[in-house]
């Protein structure tokens, strides 16, 4: 047993009424009665009110709360604790349940006899006080400093992770179970890959799965760090840095290889010394070095050299990027549908199988980033469809980007033109509305011989021409200024006008299927007439002709949504499309920009002017240009340029038909409508057949005549299906007819052209002459000027355009086959036969 003035002195040395006077000390000293407690005795409940004053002289005693309106905590108490002093001075219940965790020696003084004693010393009381007070200015510190904690991280901080890691493939597991591992302590971790792949949520993982997840972690971009490092490491008496906000916490350095070179090497000595010093104004002191308690996490795009050869990273982990994940794009498709379905309150839409394998064969260069994003603006185009077909998703071949030119950029007027009123508006409703008015009026009504009607000179001798020459260099240019579909449109609109209802959308699937096939048709009919009543030369039936087909444009704008005649059903647009592919310019859009920044598929859909997109009705013929493959569905009218409020729309210059040996899809439709046009320049010079090879075709009968047209429309395809079956018995491996028969193309273009070189050359020319004669029969034009080329000059540029465009061929057919070329020599020997014998009907030697 301890003594009197042994009591004294153990209450001045260990408890904390070491303050009060050795007169109370003594008072208190002599009202102690000593209790000995057992292991797992409870002293005192919590809420109620404690029958004495406890001081530990021995053992070891824990206080803990229960009570649910305040957080649960649990304290140990050590000799010289005193417990229940507040409570019994002012008269309180006990905030703590105090449980022996020991066989304890408590000295005790009951409640009655401590009352006492405090109101005979009112220095018990002011103690207390000066206690209570000490608490209270040192619980407002804490809570000021932990105020400015805040503010300093608040900016930074990462509040959850957004998401696990998506797919059940060898990659996600392996990159799931690093991450476990670097949970498992508080080594620095550096986290690479390529953009795009959620870098920063995967460190949120680590931090979020470790033993230190209610610490706080913070995010910093390293572009926005000054290269000295004071955000970091705060300034030298003055303003602290985050990382003596942060603690224990987790800093993520986002994006390392932004960071400045001195930043640089001030993280690697860092991560060497586990210190690091605050930043000093040139002049002033340095401060000493202070321990780093946070942990580092990093991330960049790349190993940085500096980073590396310290060696002090704990945790090195690489993200896999997506294209070597084809096996969880599946399940990433499904989770992230789900997520933004319930964010927008819909039901969930099924993937077609089509869609599916598309997203799969697609590389993704954006990665997760680009995946999200396209899923999210598909829900968005899909208008709450029941199902995302591969329409929705567009996906462009790494090998569309290259060897591309983007003439908008290198050249700001045609941009600031074709994003103007002019083009095409302007121009359609403001002059070709009107002209093609007036040339079919001077066709119906006016002399019906072409050297005497200046409408059918235009139509046969100028049109034909220029519009084959201009494939190459502008593609499908005149679809955006062609009469049949301003017609067609400025009836959709008035019609809208007089009877407002909902026009029908497009039946895709069998427009796809049949409308090729239409056009083709429509093509060979067109042929057959033009041939059998000699159009060439009848200028009201070559008015009929033009006529029949905007009767056509203007029947289905009134039935149909939008260009549905100009995508599906035109003839001349097929021709179009077909001899497109092969130009040099092409409009696409940027996929990375589409699927990163575009949300409301202005270009493809239409609506208000955003940005510096303008307000439009969207594509006519529903071809968004992050979609576009080839230039069969693009009429080049730019509404997509205009839309676009993210600078995507790009008009490239590229090597020309670079797409019929990369993203190219061939259709038997196409290919017989290529045949049928290269049937064409053989239909055109039966007259010259029959005098090159002596021959009497009979071409004044009706009937003999419709059928030798018939044949000879299938003599260049006849050729060319026989060509391919020698081919496939000399080379099994070969490519399917389908395929390489789009080697003929530049041939057949060639053909064309030379065919119509020699009206071009000729009646071109005497235009005025043939104006004169039309409205004025009677005046002499001998005096009036002509331009008509010599029959020599004439020859050369046909056999010069012949020659030229079989090599073309030859070269594009060596490109889709990828084979040597004596392999392939059957079809350049049928093209060379094809060749010859036009060779032989057009320029005769």
């Amino acid at each position: 047993m301890a003594d009197y003035s042994e009591r004294v002195a153990w209450l001045k040395q260990n408890t904390a009424l070491g303050t009060l006077s050795d007169e109370v000390l003594g008072a208190i000293a002599s009202a102690i009665n000593e209790e000995s407690i057992e292991e797992h005795h409870r002293l005192t409940l919590e809420d109620t009110v404690p029958s004495a004053l406890y001081i530990l002289y021995r053992g070891h005693i824990e206080q803990y709360c229960t009570r649910q309106t305040s957080a649960a905590r649990a304290t140990g108490l050590l000799p010289g604790a005193v417990m229940y002093l507040k409570e019994l001075l002012l008269d309180e219940v006990a905030e703590a349940t105090t449980l022996a965790l020991s066989d304890c020696l408590l000295w005790t003084i009951e409640r009655s006899r401590f009352l006492e004693l405090a109101q005979h010393y009112p220095e018990i009381g002011q103690t207390v006080s000066r206690r209570l007070a000490t608490e209270l200015e040192q619980v407002s510190s804490a809570l000021e400093y932990e105020r400015e904690r805040q503010t300093g991280l608040r900016p930074y901080l990462v509040p959850k992770v957004r998401r696990g890691i998506v797919g059940s493939s060898r990659y996600a597991v392996r990159l799931r179970q690093e991450m476990k591992k670097a949970s498992k302590d508080r080594g620095s971790v550096l986290i690479f890959g390529e953009p795009g792949l959620e870098k920063d949520n995967a460190a949120a993982l680590i931090h979020f799965g470790s033993s230190d997840r209610k610490e706080p972690m913070i995010k910093v971009n390293c572009n926005t760090l000054q290269a000295n490092g004071s955000e970091l490491f705060g300034r030298a008496g003055g303003k602290p840095g985050l990382l003596d906000w942060l603690g224990r916490g987790t800093l993520l350095l986002n994006n390392l290889e932004d960071s400045p070179p001195e930043l640089e090497a001030k993280l690697v000595q860092m991560l060497k010394t586990g210190e690091y010093t605050p930043i000093s104004r040139e002049g002033e002191p340095a401060e000493a070095a202070r321990p780093l308690d946070a942990r580092i996490m990093m991330t960049s795009e790349k190993v940085l050299p500096q980073l590396e050869r310290c060696n002090q990273v704990a945790h090195r982990i690489k993200v896999p990027p997506l294209r070597v994940r084809k096996a969880d794009i599946a399940t990433m498709v499904e989770y992230y549908l789900s997520l933004f379905s319930r964010s927008r309150g819909i039901s969930k839409p099924n993937v077609t199988p089509e869609a599916l394998r598309r997203l799969q064969g697609y590389d993704f260069p954006g990665n997760s980033t680009e995946l999200q994003n396209l899923i999210e603006r598909a829900l968005v185009q899909s208008e709450a469809a029941s199902e995302l077909t591969e329409e929705v998703f567009w996906s462009a071949s790494a090998k569309s980007r290259r060897f591309r030119v983007n003439l908008l950029n290198a050249y700001p007027k045609l941009r600031q033109f074709l994003r103007s009123p002019w083009w095409p508006d302007r121009i359609n409703y403001g002059f070709v509305l009107g002209a093609f008015a007036i040339v079919v009026g001077m066709l119906m009504v006016g002399p019906q011989s072409r050297d005497r009607n200046v409408a059918l000179n235009l139509f046969w001798a100028w049109w034909w021409l220029l519009i084959l020459i201009g494939f190459p260099f502008v593609g499908r240019l005149w679809c955006s200024i062609c009469p049949f579909m301003v017609y067609g449109e400025l009836a959709q609109k008035i019609s809208l006008k007089l009877i407002p209802r909902q026009l029908r959308p497009w039946a895709r699937q069998p427009a796809e299927k049949w409308g090729g096939w239409f056009l083709f048709g429509m093509f060979a009919l067109i042929l057959l007439w033009e041939e059998l009543w000699n159009l060439e030369n009848t200028a009201y039936l070559s008015g009929c002709l033009l006529l029949l087909i905007t009767a056509g444009a203007v029947t289905f704008s009134l039935v149909f949504e939008r260009r549905f005649w100009c995508r599906y059903l035109c003839p001349i647009g097929g021709m179009n499309g077909l001899f497109a592919k092969l130009s040099m310019v092409e409009l696409r859009a940027q996929q990375g920009i589409c699927s990163a920044s575009c949300t409301t598929y202005q270009c493809y859909k239409g609506g208000p002017q955003k940005g510096e997109g303008m307000e439009t009705g969207g594509c006519p013929v529903y071809s968004h240009p992050a979609q576009l493959q080839d230039n069969r569905d693009c009429v080049l009218c730019m509404t997509c340029l205009k839309a676009c409020p993210h600078r995507s729309v790009e008009l490239n210059l590229r090597p020309p038909g670079i797409e019929l040996w990369t993203t190219h899809k061939p259709t038997y439709s196409e290919l017989c409508l290529l045949f049928l046009l290269w049937g064409a320049v053989f239909l055109h010079r039966l007259p010259e057949i029959e005098q090159q090879f002596g021959l009497n075709l009979h071409l004044d009968h009706f009937g003999i005549h419709a059928g030798v047209s018939i044949v000879a429309l299938m003599v260049p395809g006849a050729i060319a299906l026989i060509a391919h079956k020698m081919l496939q018995l000399l080379n099994s491996k070969s490519r399917p007819f389908l395929e390489l028969a789009y080697g003929y193309l530049p041939f057949v273009l060639g053909c064309s052209v030379a065919h119509y070189l020699r009206l071009g050359l000729t009646e071109a020319g005497q235009v005025i002459p043939v104006t004169v004669a039309m409205f004025n029969p009677g005046a002499s034009l001998a005096a009036l000027p002509v331009a008509i080329a010599h029959p020599a000059v004439i020859a050369f540029l046909q056999a010069a355009t012949i020659v030229g465009s079989f090599w073309l061929s030859v070269f594009l057919t060596q490109k889709i086959a990828r084979q040597a070329i004596a392999l392939l020599l059957p079809q350049h020997l049928a093209m060379a036969a094809i060749g010859s014998l036009f060779w032989k009907i057009t320029i005769g030697w």
